[in-house]
């Protein structure tokens, strides 16, 4: 009889010793497999296009690319990949941008062991799990009506202010010191957050609600 598949996870977090410790606990458990690790949003885009993960560790809160913006570049590129995302900060704007951008789940750091495996091979199943906190805030966010733009990264913002600036995207990648793709994703994420088609709509409303610093 063959071994049952085990499930690839890759662990994406700025800091080594929280993706050494995943790592760690990740190998007591005969079903689960660390297939790699990233230690920012770029990378762990590339990784999962490289190894298609089953599952994936989000951090949030990252330098360059932030977790939720990465998730949603990689609900695209490797929609099979299953996103749970990981984080410290108990801020209720954090839950709705890590849910919106694709999360399937969403934890604290002091989750308990059992609860990151049960989160884990739930979402390789394609089921949810949402630390308690998380579910009360996304359900509060939900009962108030969303300001145009809320869920803009920091980068986000940076990005549509060079845009109402008139900066294409090349002259916005040398500006950032970013790549043309990574910029491609930010305009993407932009556009489809601000609900529009086209930069010039982005750019328009950008003005038109102060969405940017002049």
């Amino acid at each position: 009889m063959s071994e049952a598949r085990k499930i690839r996870v890759l662990i994406v977090d700025d800091h080594e010793m929280v993706r050494t410790g995943l790592s760690t606990f990740l190998m007591v458990h005969k079903d689960l497999e660390n297939v790699g690790e990233a230690d920012s949003g770029e990378e762990a885009i590339r990784l999962c296009q490289q190894l298609c993960p089953d599952v994936v560790l989000m951090d949030m809160v990252m330098p360059g690319m932030d977790g939720p913006t990465a998730i949603r570049a990689i609900r695209q590129l490797c929609p099979a990949a299953q996103i749970i995302a990981l984080t410290s900060f108990k801020e209720q704007e954090l839950v709705q941008k890590a849910i919106q951008a694709g999360a399937l789940g969403f934890l604290y750091k002091n989750v308990s062991s059992d609860e990151l495996i049960r989160a884990i091979r739930a979402a390789a199943a394609g089921q949810p799990t949402m630390a308690p906190e998380a579910l009360q805030a996304l359900i509060r966010t939900h009962a108030q009506p969303a300001r145009l733009g809320h869920d803009l990264t920091e980068r986000e913002r940076e990005v549509l202010a060079l845009m109402v600036k008139g900066l294409n995207n090349v002259e916005i990648a040398d500006r950032l010191v970013v790549s043309r793709s990574t910029v491609k994703v930010h305009v993407s994420n932009i556009l489809a957050k601000l609900g529009v088609s086209s930069r010039t709509e982005a750019v328009a409303l950008a003005v038109e609600h102060k969405l940017v610093s002049p």
